[in-house]
C-alpha cells in the first residue's frame, strides 16, 4: 500500500507558444513584441519577486533613450517595460525558478506555489549577466562586512533602504561604476577613489568628466586592488600601481566591486547548448539562434555587458526570428555557418556565426570587446588570408565597454572559405 504522505502529484504542465526565461529589458521587450503576433500564450518567468531586471533597483536616470526615445529612471523604466509586456498580452510569473531542462524544449520550474512544467514551442533565454564578486576576482585579505557588488549595493540602498558606510572605494571604471557612485551619494557615503587598471577609465568620456566634476570622485588609473583590510568591517584596501608595483593603502569602510560581467549561463550549460569560450554566453548567429533548435538568446547574456536599452532592442530583434521559427518550425542545419573570430587585442565578437540568408544582427552592428584603448580604431575583416574589408571608425575602442562595428564590414564574405577574423589597430 502506498503511503499517501509520500505520493507526489505530477507537476502542472503549461503549454505556451513561447517561453521567455528572464524578465529584464531583453525578455520583457521580446514578450511585448511576440504576444500580439502568436496564436498561443507568451509566458515570461523571472526568479525575482518583481520583473524588470537590473534597472528595477538602479534608481537614477538615463534609461530608455534608444528603445523608448525618452529618459527615465531605472525603476520607472522597469515598470514601463513590465506594463507594456502585460498590455500586449504576455503572462508574467515572478518568483519562478527554472531548475532544469526536461526533454526537448520543456523545462521544470519551482515557485512558492509549487512545481510546474512548461512545454513551449520556442524558448528565449534572456537571463542577463552579473558582476563578478570579490571572491571570483581572487582578491586576498580579510573577509569583513562592507564589501559589495554594484547590484548588491543598489539592492540594499534602493529596495531595502539599508545604511552603508561613510567612505567607499569603487573598484572599476565602467558605466556601472558611476552608477555605484550615484547610489553611494544617495546613501550619504563619500567616494575616496575609483580604481581602474586601465590608462583610460573604461566609461564614456562624458560620464568620466561628469563624475569627476559633479560627483567629485577622484580616479586612480593603472592601479588594482590587491588586498582588502579590516575586521569585522572594512578599514581599507591596498592598491598597486600596475606599472611600478608601488603600493598604498586607502582608508575606507566600504568597497564596491563593479563591472567584470559574466553571463547567467547556467541554463545554457545544463541544456548542452554550445558556449562561446570568450563571452561565456551561448554561441548565436545573427538571428540569435543557439545551437539547440527552437532556443534563442538575447540581451546581456550574449554580450556582457551593454546598456539596458540595447538589451531591449535585442529582445525586439529576437521576436521577429521566433515568429519565423514558429511559422516554419525549421532550423538551418544545412546552411554553412561562417564563424566570426576576434583577434587580439579584441577579446570577442557577438554574434559569432553568420549564415547565408540570415538577417543583419540587431541594429546592424557587430559588438566587440577590446583590451586596449584606441582613439581612432581601424577595423579589418579577413577571410582565407585575404583582407575583405577595412574601416576606420570615428569613435574610440575602449576596454570596459562594447565597441560597435557596422555590419557592412562583412560584405563579400564567402560561406565556403572558412572563418572571418576581425581585428583592430
Amino acid at each position: 500500500m502506498t503511503d499517501a504522505r509520500t505520493e507526489q502529484a505530477p507537476p502542472v504542465t503549461l503549454t505556451p507558444d513561447v517561453l521567455v526565461i528572464g524578465g529584464g529589458p531583453a525578455g520583457l521587450s521580446a514578450a511585448a513584441a511576440l504576444a500580439p503576433r502568436v496564436a498561443g500564450d507568451v509566458l515570461v518567468l523571472d526568479r525575482e519577486k518583481e520583473a524588470g531586471g537590473i534597472p528595477r533597483h538602479s534608481d537614477h536616470t538615463g534609461y530608455g533613450l534608444r528603445d523608448l526615445h525618452r529618459v527615465l529612471t531605472g525603476p520607472a523604466y522597469a515598470r514601463r517595460l513590465t506594463e507594456t509586456a502585460r498590455r500586449a498580452g504576455a503572462v508574467i510569473r515572478t518568483n519562478a525558478m527554472v531548475t532544469h531542462w526536461a526533454s526537448g524544449l520543456a523545462v521544470d520550474v519551482t515557485s512558492p506555489q509549487g512545481r510546474f512544467r512548461v512545454e513551449p514551442r520556442a524558448v528565449v533565454l534572456a537571463t542577463g549577466a552579473r558582476e563578478r564578486p570579490r571572491t571570483a576576482r581572487r582578491i586576498p585579505g580579510d573577509r569583513p562586512a562592507g564589501v559589495y557588488t554594484t547590484g548588491q549595493l543598489q539592492n540594499a540602498v534602493h529596495l531595502h533602504h539599508q545604511q552603508v558606510g561613510e567612505r567607499a572605494v569603487i573598484v572599476g571604471g565602467e558605466l556601472v561604476s558611476w552608477s555605484a557612485a550615484l547610489t553611494l551619494r544617495e546613501a550619504g557615503c563619500s567616494v575616496a577613489a575609483m580604481v581602474s587598471q586601465y590608462e583610460h577609465t573604461e566609461s564614456y568620456g562624458a560620464f568620466n568628466l561628469g563624475g569627476k566634476v559633479v560627483l567629485g570622485v577622484p580616479v586612480i588609473n593603472r592601479s588594482r586592488v590587491v588586498r582588502v583590510i579590516g575586521k569585522p568591517r572594512v578599514e581599507g584596501v591596498e592598491i598597486e600601481d600596475v606599472d611600478t608595483g608601488r603600493r598604498q593603502v586607502l582608508a575606507c569602510d566600504t568597497v564596491v566591486f563593479t563591472g567584470d560581467w559574466i553571463p547567467d549561463n547556467e541554463l545554457v550549460r545544463a541544456g548542452d547548448i554550445a558556449l562561446d569560450p570568450h563571452t561565456l554566453g551561448p554561441v548565436v548567429d545573427t538571428a540569435l539562434r543557439t545551437s539547440r533548435p527552437g532556443v534563442f538568446a538575447a540581451g546581456n547574456m550574449l554580450h556582457p555587458v551593454d546598456t539596458a536599452d540595447i538589451a531591449a532592442l535585442d529582445g525586439r530583434h529576437v521576436a521577429d526570428q521566433v515568429v519565423r521559427w514558429l511559422a516554419t518550425d525549421s532550423f538551418p542545419h544545412s546552411s554553412p555557418a561562417v564563424p566570426l573570430l576576434a583577434e587580439k587585442p579584441l577579446r570577442w565578437v557577438s554574434p559569432s556565426l553568420l549564415r547565408p540568408g540570415d538577417p543583419a544582427p540587431p541594429r546592424g552592428r557587430l559588438l566587440l570587446w577590446t583590451d586596449e584603448f584606441m582613439r581612432v580604431p581601424r577595423v579589418t575583416a579577413r577571410q582565407g588570408g585575404e583582407v575583405l574589408s577595412e574601416r576606420r571608425l570615428a569613435w574610440p575602442a575602449a576596454p570596459g565597454r562594447v565597441f560597435r562595428v557596422p555590419w557592412s564590414i562583412l560584405r563579400g564574405i564567402s560561406p565556403h572559405r572558412g572563418p572571418v577574423t576581425l581585428t583592430v589597430r
